[in-house]
């Protein structure tokens, strides 16, 4: 089964890829290289650098008439949809669109997108389901899930079988300091050169950490379960991020003091994403608790 990954080249991406390469897919990689890395990717998997904005993707469906895609294509970082909400849109809103356009026009039979816990806003400190209400506080949630409601009508109109998966704060090897939820590898760098790491606000905020590898066997499950069904992919664990820094503080050996500086507009407070439905539905558990994930991520 071929299976086309978009942003295939980038940190969760690449994850996936080496996932379906072990389970015997076909994958083909689409990625314009912004923020992903060929280093990242077998020799041998087909690869463009393209946009999925651009108008040769339609030749690159023609030619390889991938069974499956798995969109992961997208501008992440909550900062830059803030400053430029025209590019952030054109990107995961418009790019996403054709993608589904392609999708009908080469008889694609799934579509698996990557969302983010950013479409619930600020929910307070609680666990959050999948029911809970969509209630975006910066252009980068409302452009992640926009493209839901796209994927669902699409699904309606033409028949397109989808599975969207609502991602917690995502970390392990691969990842850039940059963008939705890369302070783990932010403070990784910091501490790699004893620089001294910034903590926006008091530190309490919680985020719910979901190591790469888990998030990229729920894509894997994905491709034969879920139909038509948004699950929440993460630990259903909070920690705050005082206590993230003392711990790879210390799985370092460093003695670094953070600085604290003013909160930022477009950050959540809380962060707990409840995975039941992904544990009975798709068949989902996450293997890695936060110490594992960050010895693998620190240490790689």
């Amino acid at each position: 089964m071929k299976v086309l990954v978009t942003g295939g080249a980038g940190f969760i991406g690449s994850h996936i890829v080496d996932l379906l390469i072990d389970e015997g897919y076909q994958p083909v990689v689409v990625d314009n290289l912004s923020t992903g890395n060929l280093g990242f990717l077998h020799e041998k998997v087909p690869f463009y650098k393209e946009n999925i904005t651009s108008s040769n993707l339609e030749a690159i469906f023609a030619k390889e008439r991938p069974d499956i895609v798995i969109h992961h294509a997208a501008q992440v970082d909550v900062s830059q949809s803030i400053q430029n909400p025209y590019d952030d849109a054109v990107s995961n809103i418009i790019g996403t669109i054709q993608l589904l356009d392609c999708c009908i026009k080469f008889k694609v039979k799934k579509f698996i997108y990557a969302s983010s816990c950013a479409v619930y806003g600020d929910a307070g400190d609680l666990s959050i389901n999948e029911g809970y209400p969509i209630q975006p506080i910066s252009f980068y949630g409302i452009s992640k899930y926009t493209p839901e409601l796209y994927i669902k009508r699409f699904q309606q109109l033409y028949g397109l079988t989808y599975t969207i998966l609502r991602y917690a704060n995502v970390y392990g090897p691969r990842q850039t300091p940059k963008g939705e939820g890369g302070v783990v590898s932010i403070f990784r760098e910091q501490l790699k050169d004893n620089k001294q790491p910034i903590i926006f606000g008091d530190g309490q905020q919680t985020r719910d950490f979901v190591y790469v590898k888990d998030v990229a066997r729920a894509n894997i499950l994905a491709l034969k379960k879920g139909q038509n069904e948004i699950f929440n992919i993460g630990c259903n664990t909070k920690t705050n991020i005082n206590d993230l820094f003392k711990l790879m503080n210390t799985m370092t050996k460093k003695q670094l003091l953070p600085k604290y500086k003013p909160q930022r507009k477009e950050d959540i407070r809380f962060s707990q994403l409840n995975n039941n439905k992904a544990t009975q539905l798709l068949g989902w558990k996450p293997k890695y608790d936060l110490t594992s994930g960050l010895e693998d991520t620190i240490f790689d």
